[in-house]
Protein backbone atom coordinates (compact mmCIF):
# COMPACT_ATOMS: atom_id res chain seq x y z
CA UNK A 1 0.00 0.00 0.00
CA UNK A 2 1.29 3.26 -1.03
CA UNK A 3 1.97 6.55 1.41
CA UNK A 4 -0.98 8.21 -0.74
CA UNK A 5 -3.41 5.02 -0.21
CA UNK A 6 -2.84 4.36 3.00
CA UNK A 7 -3.54 8.21 3.78
CA UNK A 8 -6.74 8.43 1.87
CA UNK A 9 -7.33 5.07 3.77
CA UNK A 10 -6.95 6.63 7.56
CA UNK A 11 -9.05 9.57 6.57
CA UNK A 12 -11.69 7.72 4.92
CA UNK A 13 -12.06 5.32 8.12
CA UNK A 14 -12.44 8.54 10.49
CA UNK A 15 -14.99 10.31 8.17
CA UNK A 16 -16.62 6.77 7.85
CA UNK A 17 -16.86 6.47 11.74
CA UNK A 18 -17.76 10.66 11.77
CA UNK A 19 -15.03 11.27 13.51
CA UNK A 20 -13.48 14.32 10.96
CA UNK A 21 -15.69 16.83 12.19
CA UNK A 22 -12.96 19.22 11.75
CA UNK A 23 -10.46 18.24 13.86
CA UNK A 24 -6.80 17.08 13.06
CA UNK A 25 -6.34 13.84 12.73
CA UNK A 26 -2.91 12.48 13.18
CA UNK A 27 -1.12 11.58 9.68
CA UNK A 28 2.44 10.89 9.83
CA UNK A 29 1.83 10.26 5.87
CA UNK A 30 1.33 13.89 4.73
CA UNK A 31 3.78 15.40 2.85
CA UNK A 32 4.05 18.33 5.02
CA UNK A 33 4.38 16.49 7.71
CA UNK A 34 8.32 15.09 6.62
CA UNK A 35 9.13 18.43 5.78
CA UNK A 36 7.51 20.30 9.41
CA UNK A 37 5.73 17.80 11.86
CA UNK A 38 4.96 20.96 14.13
CA UNK A 39 2.10 22.43 13.07
CA UNK A 40 0.21 19.08 13.06
CA UNK A 41 1.72 18.23 16.43
CA UNK A 42 0.49 21.96 17.88
CA UNK A 43 -3.33 21.61 16.49
CA UNK A 44 -3.12 17.86 18.26
CA UNK A 45 -2.18 19.26 21.78
CA UNK A 46 -4.62 22.21 21.15
CA UNK A 47 -7.72 20.09 20.16
CA UNK A 48 -6.99 16.39 21.06
CA UNK A 49 -3.91 15.81 22.83
CA UNK A 50 -5.03 12.08 23.49
CA UNK A 51 -5.87 10.86 20.80
CA UNK A 52 -7.31 7.66 19.45
CA UNK A 53 -5.99 6.89 15.64
CA UNK A 54 -4.38 4.20 13.79
CA UNK A 55 -5.31 1.88 15.93
CA UNK A 56 -3.63 3.17 18.82
CA UNK A 57 -3.79 6.39 21.53
CA UNK A 58 -1.29 9.38 20.13
CA UNK A 59 -0.19 11.42 22.81
CA UNK A 60 1.58 15.22 22.73
CA UNK A 61 1.64 16.31 25.87
CA UNK A 62 4.45 16.89 27.70
CA UNK A 63 2.98 15.86 31.01
CA UNK A 64 1.28 12.69 29.40
CA UNK A 65 4.20 11.74 27.78
CA UNK A 66 6.10 11.90 30.83
CA UNK A 67 3.89 10.14 32.53
CA UNK A 68 3.79 7.20 30.20
CA UNK A 69 7.63 7.32 30.09
CA UNK A 70 7.95 7.08 34.23
CA UNK A 71 5.44 4.56 34.19
CA UNK A 72 6.82 0.91 34.67
CA UNK A 73 3.48 -0.63 34.05
CA UNK A 74 3.78 0.25 30.21
CA UNK A 75 5.88 -2.37 28.50
CA UNK A 76 8.15 -1.59 26.09
CA UNK A 77 7.92 -5.07 24.14
CA UNK A 78 5.68 -3.61 22.06
CA UNK A 79 7.79 -3.41 18.78
CA UNK A 80 9.22 -6.84 18.96
CA UNK A 81 5.78 -8.16 19.40
CA UNK A 82 4.29 -5.78 16.27
CA UNK A 83 8.11 -7.64 14.37
CA UNK A 84 6.25 -10.90 15.15
CA UNK A 85 2.55 -10.23 13.91
CA UNK A 86 4.15 -8.62 11.27
CA UNK A 87 5.74 -11.77 10.27
CA UNK A 88 2.88 -13.96 10.85
CA UNK A 89 1.33 -11.88 8.16
CA UNK A 90 3.41 -11.92 5.54
CA UNK A 91 3.51 -16.01 6.02
CA UNK A 92 7.37 -15.37 7.46
CA UNK A 93 7.93 -18.70 10.30
CA UNK A 94 12.01 -17.83 10.84
CA UNK A 95 12.03 -15.11 13.25
CA UNK A 96 14.26 -16.73 15.96
CA UNK A 97 17.10 -14.56 16.06
CA UNK A 98 14.71 -11.34 15.57
CA UNK A 99 12.70 -12.89 18.75
CA UNK A 100 15.93 -13.55 20.74
CA UNK A 101 16.68 -9.43 20.28
CA UNK A 102 13.45 -8.79 21.18
CA UNK A 103 13.69 -10.98 24.46
CA UNK A 104 17.20 -9.48 25.23
CA UNK A 105 18.05 -6.41 24.26
CA UNK A 106 17.94 -3.68 26.50
CA UNK A 107 15.44 -1.24 25.02
CA UNK A 108 12.91 -4.00 24.35
CA UNK A 109 12.88 -5.64 27.85
CA UNK A 110 10.73 -5.17 30.98
CA UNK A 111 11.30 -5.67 34.38
CA UNK A 112 12.63 -8.19 35.62
CA UNK A 113 14.85 -8.89 32.72
CA UNK A 114 14.77 -4.88 31.98
CA UNK A 115 16.26 -4.53 35.63
CA UNK A 116 18.90 -7.22 35.33
CA UNK A 117 20.41 -6.25 31.91
CA UNK A 118 20.30 -2.33 33.26
CA UNK A 119 22.46 -3.40 36.31
CA UNK A 120 24.98 -4.96 33.69
CA UNK A 121 25.79 -2.50 31.08
CA UNK A 122 25.42 0.92 33.78
CA UNK A 123 28.48 0.83 34.18
CA UNK A 124 30.23 0.57 30.46
CA UNK A 125 27.88 3.10 29.23
CA UNK A 126 28.81 5.77 32.22
CA UNK A 127 29.83 9.32 31.71
CA UNK A 128 33.75 7.65 31.78
CA UNK A 129 32.77 6.21 28.58
CA UNK A 130 32.76 9.62 26.23
CA UNK A 131 35.42 11.51 28.33
CA UNK A 132 38.27 8.16 28.68
CA UNK A 133 38.37 8.37 24.58
CA UNK A 134 37.45 12.14 24.46
CA UNK A 135 40.70 12.83 22.02
CA UNK A 136 40.24 10.21 19.82
CA UNK A 137 36.55 11.60 19.09
CA UNK A 138 38.31 15.10 18.60
CA UNK A 139 40.90 13.70 16.35
CA UNK A 140 37.74 11.74 14.25
CA UNK A 141 35.92 14.84 13.92
CA UNK A 142 39.18 17.40 12.93
CA UNK A 143 40.54 15.14 10.33
CA UNK A 144 36.99 15.43 9.30
CA UNK A 145 36.64 19.17 9.07
CA UNK A 146 40.17 18.82 7.58
CA UNK A 147 38.60 17.84 3.95
CA UNK A 148 35.39 20.71 4.08
CA UNK A 149 36.85 23.35 5.80
CA UNK A 150 37.48 26.57 2.93
CA UNK A 151 36.77 23.62 0.26
CA UNK A 152 33.52 25.70 -1.30
CA UNK A 153 29.81 23.67 -0.15
CA UNK A 154 29.85 20.46 1.22
CA UNK A 155 27.42 18.21 2.60
CA UNK A 156 27.93 18.37 6.49
CA UNK A 157 25.49 15.11 6.72
CA UNK A 158 27.78 13.13 4.46
CA UNK A 159 31.48 14.56 5.48
CA UNK A 160 30.89 14.70 9.50
CA UNK A 161 27.38 13.82 10.80
CA UNK A 162 27.37 10.31 9.42
CA UNK A 163 31.11 9.22 9.84
CA UNK A 164 31.81 10.90 13.30
CA UNK A 165 29.19 8.90 15.76
CA UNK A 166 30.05 5.66 13.16
CA UNK A 167 33.62 5.64 13.75
CA UNK A 168 33.74 6.59 16.89
CA UNK A 169 31.42 3.75 18.36
CA UNK A 170 33.41 0.75 16.38
CA UNK A 171 36.58 2.10 17.80
CA UNK A 172 34.45 2.48 21.12
CA UNK A 173 33.67 -1.78 20.64
CA UNK A 174 37.35 -2.12 18.76
CA UNK A 175 35.82 -2.82 15.90
CA UNK A 176 37.80 -3.97 12.71
CA UNK A 177 38.19 -0.88 10.30
CA UNK A 178 37.64 -2.55 7.72
CA UNK A 179 34.24 -3.79 8.62
CA UNK A 180 32.79 -0.17 9.24
CA UNK A 181 31.39 0.20 5.73
CA UNK A 182 29.02 -3.26 6.14
CA UNK A 183 28.26 -1.71 10.06
CA UNK A 184 27.06 1.31 8.43
CA UNK A 185 25.28 -0.65 5.73
CA UNK A 186 24.01 -3.27 7.90
CA UNK A 187 22.61 -0.69 10.61
CA UNK A 188 20.75 1.14 8.08
CA UNK A 189 19.20 -1.89 6.73
CA UNK A 190 18.24 -3.39 10.10
CA UNK A 191 16.86 -0.15 11.12
CA UNK A 192 12.96 -1.46 10.32
CA UNK A 193 13.50 -3.44 13.59
CA UNK A 194 12.46 0.19 14.94
CA UNK A 195 9.43 0.66 12.81
CA UNK A 196 7.93 -3.22 11.70
CA UNK A 197 4.60 -2.20 10.19
CA UNK A 198 6.66 -0.54 7.29
CA UNK A 199 8.50 -4.42 6.47
CA UNK A 200 7.53 -6.02 3.68
CA UNK A 201 8.60 -9.69 3.35
CA UNK A 202 11.48 -8.39 1.72
CA UNK A 203 12.46 -6.18 4.32
CA UNK A 204 12.05 -9.11 6.35
CA UNK A 205 14.31 -11.48 5.21
CA UNK A 206 16.93 -8.45 4.65
CA UNK A 207 16.70 -7.62 7.65
CA UNK A 208 16.90 -11.95 8.85
CA UNK A 209 19.72 -12.21 6.81
CA UNK A 210 21.64 -8.65 8.59
CA UNK A 211 21.50 -9.83 11.65
CA UNK A 212 23.03 -12.91 11.14
CA UNK A 213 26.16 -11.34 9.40
CA UNK A 214 25.60 -8.76 12.57
CA UNK A 215 25.91 -11.14 14.61
CA UNK A 216 28.85 -13.42 12.95
CA UNK A 217 31.03 -10.30 13.33
CA UNK A 218 30.87 -9.74 17.00
CA UNK A 219 31.22 -13.32 17.69
CA UNK A 220 34.48 -13.55 15.08
CA UNK A 221 36.03 -10.60 17.79
CA UNK A 222 34.96 -11.75 20.96
CA UNK A 223 35.99 -15.08 20.02
CA UNK A 224 39.54 -13.56 18.88
CA UNK A 225 40.11 -11.96 22.31
CA UNK A 226 39.95 -15.15 24.49
CA UNK A 227 40.96 -14.44 27.73
CA UNK A 228 41.74 -11.13 26.85
CA UNK A 229 38.57 -9.16 26.74
CA UNK A 230 40.19 -5.60 26.60
CA UNK A 231 39.41 -2.78 28.30
CA UNK A 232 36.97 -0.96 25.32
CA UNK A 233 33.77 -0.99 25.71
CA UNK A 234 32.94 -4.65 24.24
CA UNK A 235 35.46 -6.05 26.62
CA UNK A 236 33.69 -3.85 29.35
CA UNK A 237 30.64 -5.95 28.63
CA UNK A 238 32.22 -9.11 28.61
CA UNK A 239 33.22 -8.79 31.78
CA UNK A 240 30.37 -6.57 33.76
CA UNK A 241 29.12 -8.19 36.76
CA UNK A 242 26.37 -7.24 38.95
CA UNK A 243 26.13 -9.56 41.93
CA UNK A 244 26.74 -13.35 40.76
CA UNK A 245 24.99 -11.69 37.03
CA UNK A 246 26.96 -11.27 33.97
CA UNK A 247 25.88 -10.72 30.20
CA UNK A 248 25.66 -13.91 28.01
CA UNK A 249 28.13 -13.66 24.84
CA UNK A 250 24.70 -13.50 22.78
CA UNK A 251 23.46 -10.15 25.15
CA UNK A 252 27.06 -8.80 24.02
CA UNK A 253 26.28 -8.92 20.70
CA UNK A 254 22.86 -7.27 20.97
CA UNK A 255 23.84 -5.22 22.83
CA UNK A 256 26.63 -3.86 20.63
CA UNK A 257 24.06 -4.61 17.59
CA UNK A 258 21.79 -1.96 19.61
CA UNK A 259 24.26 0.78 20.78
CA UNK A 260 24.66 1.08 16.26
CA UNK A 261 21.02 0.78 15.22
CA UNK A 262 19.85 3.38 18.42
CA UNK A 263 22.95 5.74 18.70
CA UNK A 264 24.37 5.55 15.00
CA UNK A 265 21.44 7.41 13.14
CA UNK A 266 19.69 9.87 15.83
CA UNK A 267 23.27 10.77 16.80
CA UNK A 268 23.98 11.66 12.81
CA UNK A 269 20.50 13.48 12.65
CA UNK A 270 21.00 15.17 16.41
CA UNK A 271 24.85 16.68 14.12
CA UNK A 272 22.75 17.72 11.64
CA UNK A 273 19.69 19.16 12.84
CA UNK A 274 21.64 21.08 15.43
CA UNK A 275 23.98 22.86 12.99
CA UNK A 276 20.69 23.89 10.99
CA UNK A 277 18.77 25.35 13.96
CA UNK A 278 22.01 27.15 14.67
CA UNK A 279 22.36 28.70 10.87
CA UNK A 280 19.04 29.16 10.93
CA UNK A 281 18.94 31.15 14.16
CA UNK A 282 21.80 33.34 13.35
CA UNK A 283 21.91 35.86 16.41
CA UNK A 284 22.04 32.73 18.63
CA UNK A 285 24.96 31.02 16.41
CA UNK A 286 27.03 33.88 17.12
CA UNK A 287 25.60 34.13 20.97
CA UNK A 288 27.08 30.78 21.61
CA UNK A 289 30.21 32.05 19.47
CA UNK A 290 30.45 34.60 22.19
CA UNK A 291 29.80 32.39 25.05
CA UNK A 292 31.11 29.00 24.15
CA UNK A 293 30.22 28.08 28.24
CA UNK A 294 26.87 27.32 26.83
CA UNK A 295 27.66 24.52 24.54
CA UNK A 296 25.87 21.83 26.42
CA UNK A 297 22.77 24.14 27.03
CA UNK A 298 23.04 24.65 23.22
CA UNK A 299 22.99 21.20 22.91
CA UNK A 300 20.04 20.06 25.09
CA UNK A 301 17.90 22.75 23.30
CA UNK A 302 18.96 20.99 19.79
CA UNK A 303 17.84 18.15 21.39
CA UNK A 304 14.57 19.90 22.45
CA UNK A 305 13.78 21.92 19.45
CA UNK A 306 14.48 18.99 16.48
CA UNK A 307 14.38 15.90 18.05
CA UNK A 308 15.96 13.13 16.57
CA UNK A 309 13.80 10.48 17.90
CA UNK A 310 10.29 11.69 17.30
CA UNK A 311 8.46 8.81 18.88
CA UNK A 312 8.07 5.93 20.37
CA UNK A 313 5.74 3.18 21.25
CA UNK A 314 4.75 1.76 25.00
CA UNK A 315 1.58 -0.94 25.24
CA UNK A 316 -1.01 -0.76 28.50
CA UNK A 317 -1.04 -3.66 31.08
CA UNK A 318 -3.65 -2.29 33.04
CA UNK A 319 -6.44 0.00 32.28
CA UNK A 320 -5.53 3.33 33.34
CA UNK A 321 -7.19 7.27 32.64
CA UNK A 322 -4.44 9.74 30.89
CA UNK A 323 -6.49 12.84 29.78
CA UNK A 324 -9.75 12.23 30.59
CA UNK A 325 -9.51 9.02 28.25
CA UNK A 326 -9.70 5.49 29.75
CA UNK A 327 -6.61 3.64 28.31
CA UNK A 328 -7.07 -0.06 28.36
CA UNK A 329 -4.73 -3.07 29.12
CA UNK A 330 -3.32 -4.07 26.15
CA UNK A 331 -3.56 -0.92 24.29
CA UNK A 332 -0.81 0.56 21.90
CA UNK A 333 0.46 3.77 23.26
CA UNK A 334 2.37 6.31 20.76
CA UNK A 335 4.29 9.11 22.71
CA UNK A 336 5.15 11.88 20.55
CA UNK A 337 8.29 13.11 21.50
CA UNK A 338 8.68 15.54 19.11
CA UNK A 339 5.53 17.41 20.36
CA UNK A 340 5.96 17.21 23.74
CA UNK A 341 9.62 18.98 23.45
CA UNK A 342 7.37 21.78 22.19
CA UNK A 343 4.72 22.12 24.50
CA UNK A 344 4.17 25.59 25.04
CA UNK A 345 2.73 24.24 29.18
CA UNK A 346 6.64 23.56 29.91
CA UNK A 347 8.55 25.37 27.80
CA UNK A 348 8.00 29.46 27.64
CA UNK A 349 8.20 30.24 23.74
CA UNK A 350 8.77 26.77 22.84
CA UNK A 351 8.96 27.47 19.32
CA UNK A 352 11.81 29.71 20.14
CA UNK A 353 15.55 27.92 19.51
CA UNK A 354 17.48 29.46 22.52
CA UNK A 355 21.06 28.15 23.33
CA UNK A 356 20.77 29.30 26.34
CA UNK A 357 17.18 27.50 27.83
CA UNK A 358 17.23 26.69 31.34
CA UNK A 359 15.46 24.87 32.72
CA UNK A 360 15.69 22.32 30.11
CA UNK A 361 13.26 19.03 31.03
CA UNK A 362 13.16 17.99 26.73
CA UNK A 363 12.34 14.05 26.59
CA UNK A 364 14.51 13.74 23.93
CA UNK A 365 16.49 11.04 25.20
CA UNK A 366 13.45 9.52 26.81
CA UNK A 367 13.09 9.10 30.27
CA UNK A 368 12.89 6.86 33.21
CA UNK A 369 14.11 3.06 33.17
CA UNK A 370 14.60 3.34 29.60
CA UNK A 371 16.48 6.22 29.09
CA UNK A 372 18.55 6.45 26.01
CA UNK A 373 21.69 4.47 27.51
CA UNK A 374 23.75 6.29 24.76
CA UNK A 375 22.41 9.21 25.70
CA UNK A 376 25.74 10.72 27.63
CA UNK A 377 27.97 9.50 24.68
CA UNK A 378 25.77 11.62 21.91
CA UNK A 379 26.08 14.51 24.20
CA UNK A 380 29.97 14.16 24.55
CA UNK A 381 29.96 13.22 20.13
CA UNK A 382 27.88 16.66 19.80
CA UNK A 383 30.23 19.15 22.39
CA UNK A 384 33.69 17.82 20.36
CA UNK A 385 31.75 18.49 16.69
CA UNK A 386 30.56 21.63 18.06
CA UNK A 387 33.41 22.80 19.66
CA UNK A 388 35.83 21.97 17.01
CA UNK A 389 33.30 23.98 14.45
CA UNK A 390 33.39 27.41 17.00
CA UNK A 391 37.30 26.84 16.91
CA UNK A 392 37.94 26.29 13.73
CA UNK A 393 35.45 28.37 11.85
CA UNK A 394 34.90 31.74 11.26
CA UNK A 395 31.70 31.84 9.38
CA UNK A 396 29.13 28.69 8.39
CA UNK A 397 26.74 29.35 5.99
CA UNK A 398 23.92 27.46 4.05
CA UNK A 399 24.33 26.83 0.85
CA UNK A 400 20.56 26.39 -0.48
CA UNK A 401 17.23 28.16 0.57
CA UNK A 402 15.33 24.33 0.68
CA UNK A 403 17.20 21.32 2.91
CA UNK A 404 15.50 17.88 2.12
CA UNK A 405 14.38 15.97 5.50
CA UNK A 406 14.78 12.13 5.85
CA UNK A 407 11.18 10.81 4.63
CA UNK A 408 12.24 6.54 5.29
CA UNK A 409 11.12 6.77 8.90
CA UNK A 410 8.48 8.46 11.40
CA UNK A 411 10.31 8.06 14.58
CA UNK A 412 13.55 9.30 13.36
CA UNK A 413 13.93 13.13 12.17
CA UNK A 414 16.73 14.37 10.45
CA UNK A 415 18.39 15.47 7.38
CA UNK A 416 19.26 14.03 4.14
CA UNK A 417 21.64 16.55 3.26
CA UNK A 418 22.78 19.72 4.48
CA UNK A 419 25.00 22.01 2.35
CA UNK A 420 27.23 24.69 3.77
CA UNK A 421 30.25 26.35 3.19
CA UNK A 422 32.64 26.28 6.14
CA UNK A 423 35.42 29.31 6.29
Amino acid sequence: MTATAVRDWIQGKDDAKGKNSGRTRFNPFLPEFAVNPYPMYRELREQDPVQRGMGMWILTRHADVLSVLTDRTFSSAQIPAEAKARAEKLGETDMAVIERLGLKAIVFTDNPDHARLRALVNRPFGPKLGEARRPFMEEVVNRCLDQIIGRGPVDFVAAVADPVPLHIMADFMGLPAEARPAIKDWTHRVRFLLEPGLMTKEILADVRSVLDQYTALFRDVIRKRGDNPGDDLLGQLLTARAGNESLTEEEVIFAGIMTFVAGHETTKCLLGNGLLALLRHPAQFQRLRDEPALLPSAVNEMFRFESPLQQTKRKATRDLQIGGKTIRASDQVLLCIGAANRDPARFPDPERFDVGRSPNPHLGLGYGMHQCLGGLLAKTEAHVVFEALLRRTKEITLATDAVDWLNHSFIIRGLKTLPVVLS
